[in-house]
């Protein structure tokens, strides 16, 4: 796939979803998945490395939770190779990110693509999300594929401020995680529908703590 068709590629998938990008932001997407995928073939950073595959299960998949997206301090724990992060911060610049990851290796790929990308809005941390003090709390926590339901709640209910939501995308309906899940907590689910991914379950959970 060559990069017209890459980027051709992110803004179909993005009309898909009833979303408009900013800008550069389709080119910026394709550099990202360029980049991504000659990182990739030198150091463990995804098990997907076909350019179209990424678009679906990186790019699109992290684009449709991004209506779900609660005030303008958010942070991406456990964000990996930068996913959902980077394409939230290229999608919406007026908006402040902080990726976290234990991982020095992908927190080393998502400040190269900040820089590469000229990314003003991003901050990228190596800390584990337990071990992580902000001193101020986030509108919005984005936890993709991290842990479990009362897990990913223990993890960040340190880090939300007052009114803020927790989002917890999942592949199948987490019925038994549910079950799981603190009486503190209230949960509402949301079927998702990602262009190239129409035959796999996806499920967004917004999670709010009760009386915040």
């Amino acid at each position: 796939m060559n990069r017209a068709e890459l980027v051709a590629e992110i803004e179909a998938g993005a009309a898909q979803l009833g979303q408009s990008l900013p800008g550069c932001a389709a080119e910026s997407l394709a550099t990202l998945i360029e980049e991504l995928g000659r990182w990739g073939r030198r150091i463990n950073l995804t098990a997907v490395l076909d350019p179209g595959a990424m678009v679906s299960l990186h790019v699109l998949d992290s684009l449709s939770l991004r209506p779900a997206l609660h005030g303008r301090r958010i942070i991406d724990i456990g964000t990996g190779a930068g996913f959902p992060g980077l394409p939230f911060a290229i999608a919406e610049p007026g908006r402040d990110f902080t990726l976290l990851d234990s991982s020095g290796r992908k927190i080393s790929f998502v400040q190269h693509m900040i820089g590469m990308l000229r990314l003003r809005n991003v901050h990228a941390v190596r800390s584990r999300a337990e071990d992580y003090a902000p001193g101020k709390g986030f509108d919005t926590v984005v936890a993709r594929a991290l842990a479990a339901l009362p897990r990913l709640a223990e993890l960040a209910g340190p880090l939300l401020a007052e009114g803020g939501v927790l989002l917890a995308p999942k592949g199948k309906y987490p019925a038994e995680e549910l079950e799981e899940l603190p009486a503190d907590w209230t949960c509402e689910v949301t079927e998702v529908t990602v262009p190239g991914l129409e035959a796999h379950a996806r499920h967004l959970l917004t999670l709010r703590r009760r009386g915040s």
